[in-house]
């Protein structure tokens, strides 16, 4: 059986767009004779719906969508995801399935078993799991369709009770095929692999995976669609980060040979990933290797570029600094969507050096970006002058130094808002952790693009932006950072080093580590109870945040939820 395999940049809510998407590849795999072409999960409607998926006029669209998409099936059967009806009067209103579409008409459907609870994940608060397993008959082949987490459980996931595979072996299948929405972090591409390659060979089967490729929002898909033959060998593996198209004929993957090399070099991958996540002296190299950095790089160019296209917005802004968040973010918004469109803002104070605004002027005159000067010393004096009746006789702290920061706020949302411009946030993961930010000063942006990268990570990322040549300048990688809120202000006065920092949070954020536990990796005690203590506190400022793109297993955000007021560290 002829079969193309094809990872889409989906649209929630888009139907017209997504119909078309589909529709045009469909009519394409007509003319290449091919007999069966598979779309990931949700396709139909875009993944994830969230509450859309409580209007009854978005489930209307997405029905209407499917009769247009099967009367293009004519002689080529169409997997699809999309959410479908419940017909039984107990449960939740809606399945998330998977439909063959041939001849016009709806010829199999498979509902989704596992549905998650965690993280990102909330698809249970909509779906109702399947209770019940068959294969779809298809060009003399038995079809084990699944959806994503259904083959997540190999029959040691404590998360559930079923194993879906298990159940759909009972029919003796000959082929099995899932469609997925898998989102990116910067390792879940060797876990999602050995997953797959666990699943072929307790089966014996081969695979067909299908996952959805964009950004929605926070979440990135990064695509990486798998052809696994039957004796768990990858026959192909599609681009990551964008769309892609793969046609095989699936007696290729039968009778196949097998890859012992592989299969032990993907195992040696993942201990050695977990052996370095969990040792604290190796957690800085750990985030920081290369095959990370590119992955996350590509994910926040996708994750930017989408944000954009899909929201109808055209240009950006961003206050330019000197500094090294500023400094990535402004290379990365430019090379997502090109340099006429991201506008750089710096607005140097009475305690700016003169070195951050000419590192970042030759930042943009490197990058071609435009940009301005806005010093903004006689805003800050007028907001003195003012509040002087109440502040006088006290000494100069965190008020006037925040002042500074609201000022910048405020001068760029003024020009965004004049201008049309949707505000980048610089924040890194370092600083949201601690609190170590002015709410409605540098914490204001439409999309947070490094808030899930910790303080070390941004300096890896910019020294890999450079490799090939020194966009961002050099000095600004190597001066201490600072706020310059004050005179001779450092990072440093308020936070311990960013080394340890880093293996602090990711121990407890990524983790979950408690206080002794991270002590017992060998950290100091008072440096843990102090970090942790910052962290949790914080927690209001977080709650108030932009958007930030995902790229780690725990993000702050959506997929991160913990009291605000709480005694529990504090």
């Amino acid at each position: 059986m002829k079969v193309l395999v094809s990872q889409q940049n989906y649209h929630i809510g888009n139907f017209a767009a997504n119909m078309e998407k589909m529709i045009s590849i469909v009519k394409q795999a007509k003319e290449d004779q091919v007999e069966l072409v598979i779309f990931s999960e949700l396709s139909v409607c875009g993944y994830p719906p969230r509450d859309f998926l409580e209007f009854d006029d978005f489930i209307k669209s997405v029905d209407e969508s499917i009769l247009e998409i099967s009367s293009h099936t004519n002689g080529i059967g169409v997997l699809i995801g999309a959410p479908t009806k419940n017909p039984h009067p107990k449960g939740k209103r809606l399945f998330n399935s998977a439909l063959l579409l041939y001849d016009g008409k709806v010829q199999g459907m498979a509902h989704k078993t596992l549905l998650p609870n965690y993280d990102v994940f909330d698809e249970y608060r909509y779906f109702e799991p399947s209770f019940h397993w068959n294969i779809i008959e298809f060009k003399g082949k038995k079809l084990a369709i699944t959806i994503c987490e259904d083959i997540w459980n190999l029959g040691n996931n404590p998360l559930y009770r079923i194993c879906p595979m298990d159940e759909l072996m009972k029919f003796h299948p000959d082929l099995m095929i899932n469609i997925s929405a898998s989102p990116f972090d910067y390792d879940h591409d060797i876990d999602r692999k050995e997953v797959i390659r666990q699943n072929v060979k307790k089966y014996h089967l081969p695979m067909i995976y299908c996952n959805a490729v964009g950004s929605q929002t926070e979440i990135v898909f990064d695509g990486g669609s798998m052809v696994f033959n039957q004796n768990g060998t990858l026959h192909h593996e599609l681009n990551y980060f964008i769309e892609d198209n793969f046609q095989f004929d699936t007696e290729e993957l039968f009778n196949a040979s097998s890859s012992l090399d592989e299969a032990a070099d993907l195992t040696m991958d993942l201990e050695m990933r977990v052996a370095k996540a969990n040792d604290p002296d190796q957690i800085i190299a750990y985030l920081t290797n290369e095959h990370n950095i590119y992955q996350v790089k590509q994910a926040l160019i996708l994750g930017i570029r989408d944000y954009f296209q899909k929201m109808g917005f055209k240009k950006a802004i961003l206050g330019s600094s000197g500094g090294i968040d500023s400094a990535v973010v402004l290379a990365l918004a430019v090379e997502a969507l090109g340099k006429e469109n991201v506008t750089a803002v710096l607005m140097p104070s009475e305690y700016s050096t003169s070195h951050s605004v000419d590192d970042a002027v030759l930042l943009s005159e490197r990058l071609g970006n435009p940009y301005h000067i806005v010093p903004i010393k006689n805003i800050y004096t007028t907001f003195i002058q003012t509040l002087d009746p109440l502040f006088k006789d006290t000494p100069f702290g965190i008020a006037e130094e925040n002042i500074q920061s609201r000022s910048r706020g405020n001068v760029l949302m003024a020009i965004a808002n004049k201008f049309g411009y949707v505000l980048l946030n610089t924040s890194n993961k370092s600083e949201l952790a601690t609190g170590y930010g002015t709410l409605y000063g540098d914490m204001a942006g439409g999309l947070s693009v490094l808030g899930d990268l910790y303080k070390s990570q941004v300096y890896a990322l910019a020294r890999f932006i450079n490799a090939e040549r020194e966009i961002i300048p050099q000095n600004i990688i190597d001066k201490e950072p600072s706020a310059e809120l004050r005179p001779n202000q450092k990072d440093s006065d308020s936070l311990p080093s960013y080394d340890q920092l880093d293996r602090i949070l990711y121990l407890y954020i990524e983790r979950r580590k408690g206080p002794a536990e991270i002590i017992d990796c060998g950290l100091e005690e008072p440096l843990v109870k102090r970090t942790l203590k910052m962290v949790n506190t914080n927690e209001y400022k977080r709650n108030q945040f932009c958007p930030i793109i995902r790229v780690s297993t725990k993000a702050f955000g959506v997929g991160r939820r913990v009291p605000i007021v709480a005694k529990y560290l504090s």
